[in-house]
Order: structure tokens, then C-alpha cells, then sequence
């Protein structure tokens, strides 16, 4: 009976255990994974995908491709640049410097010739509604966690530091105008944008972000669909 009171009393904890092992396991095989699509060919990767993703895309997560983390994408990308990095939402999760950082982790690790597309919540937005639900401590979901609330200006020089060249697709500016390129979502689709955002189905943008693409010098890449 103590030996069973023993064994119930550590099971939370073998449990735990296991699922550690689990998740370690599957980042294991992952990364195994997208190594080997990389040496087959430059590949495509979503960064803090959070599940969501296009056909041709390869979704990564914070636990096993950290932006912030280099050697992780050393191990992967060293030898085997990408083609494309795309991120939506995940540039205001990071501080300043953090953001700097982290372009520059892309910049390293794409192949000449790529690009990263990135999407933040814009500061610019002149609806209140819009800019209390997005910014930093704001109403909406996981605003306690955003650090910077960017404008155009700000989130191209982020990019243009890391060594990019940086073409704006969608932003307001500081006269609260719109300004919107007829971008490709083969390239990397922005959910939240003016074209696939279910807020703005009367064509106005309601429910918008700064999106922006960030070519590294060299061959480019804009053929390919």
C-alpha cells in the first residue's frame, strides 16, 4: 500500500516527464525534417506559425527556431539557405533591439537573393478601437505581450539596419492614409490584411497591418510564383 501511495503521489511528475520528452522528441524529428527538405532545395519557413500555413511552406515555432536563437538556425540553414521567411504578427512581440536581432538572424540565413515578409499591427491606424485592441497592453489577444507598436517608417528601418532592401505593400502613414500594392500571397499570405481579413469585406481596411517584403541583395528571387 506505501509503495502504491508512492508511485500515485510521483505520477503528475513521470507524466510531466514524459511529455517533456515527447516535445523534445518531436523537435528532434522536426528539425530533422526541415534539414532534409533544405538540402533538397531552399526552403520556405513560417516563423511563429502557431498551426497556420500555406501548401509549400514549412511551419516553425518559437521552441525549435527561435529568431532570437542563431545556433538553432545554424544547424539547419548553415549550409542550406532559405528562400523565404514568413511572419505575421511576431515583430512586436520583440523589443527594439530584439527586433534587430532577429532581422539579422534572417538576413544570415537567407539565401541571396530572398526575402522575409513580415506583418506588425500598425501604429498608424487611425481607428481608436484598432489601435486600443493592438498595441502594446492593449484589449486584444496577446497585446499584453506585444513591446512596440510600429509605424512603416519604423519596422522598413529595422529591416533596412539588418542589411535588407524593403519594399512596402500595406501601411497608413501619419496623415492617415492607406496605402496598399497588389501583393502576391503565393509569396507568403498575411491573414490579417486588407485582401483576406473577413473585417474588411466591404473593401475598407478596418483590420489591417504594416506588411512589408525584405529582399537580401543578390539574385532575386521575385520570379518564382
Amino acid at each position: 500500500m506505501i509503495l502504491c501511495n508512492n508511485l500515485a503521489a510521483r505520477m503528475p511528475a513521470l507524466h510531466g516527464g514524459w511529455k517533456k520528452l515527447r516535445s523534445l522528441y518531436r523537435r528532434i524529428l522536426y528539425r530533422a525534417s526541415l534539414l532534409g527538405a533544405a538540402q533538397k532545395g531552399p526552403v520556405r519557413i513560417v516563423v511563429g506559425s502557431n498551426g497556420v500555413f500555406q501548401a509549400g511552406w514549412y511551419p516553425t515555432e518559437e521552441t525549435f527556431l527561435d529568431l532570437l536563437k542563431p545556433e538553432q538556425w545554424e544547424r539547419i540553414f548553415s549550409k542550406h539557405p532559405a528562400e523565404a521567411i514568413l511572419a505575421e504578427h511576431v515583430w512586436e512581440h520583440l523589443t527594439e533591439a530584439q527586433g534587430l536581432e532577429a532581422a539579422r538572424t534572417c538576413f544570415r540565413f537567407l539565401k541571396p537573393g530572398g526575402y522575409v515578409r513580415a506583418a506588425v499591427p500598425d501604429g498608424l491606424h487611425p481607428d481608436p478601437q484598432y489601435r486600443n485592441w493592438a498595441k502594446p497592453g492593449g484589449c486584444g489577444p496577446s497585446a499584453d505581450d506585444h513591446k512596440l507598436f510600429y509605424t512603416y517608417k519604423t519596422l522598413q528601418k529595422a529591416f533596412e539596419e539588418a542589411g535588407f532592401t524593403v519594399e512596402l505593400l500595406e501601411y497608413f502613414d501619419e496623415q492617415g492614409k492607406f496605402h496598399a500594392s497588389d501583393w502576391d500571397p503565393a509569396r507568403g499570405r498575411i491573414h490579417r490584411s486588407l485582401k483576406f481579413d473577413r473585417r474588411n469585406r466591404d473593401g475598407r481596411p478596418h483590420y489591417t497591418s504594416i506588411i512589408l517584403d525584405a529582399w537580401k541583395p543578390g539574385e532575386p528571387s521575385r520570379k518564382r510564383p
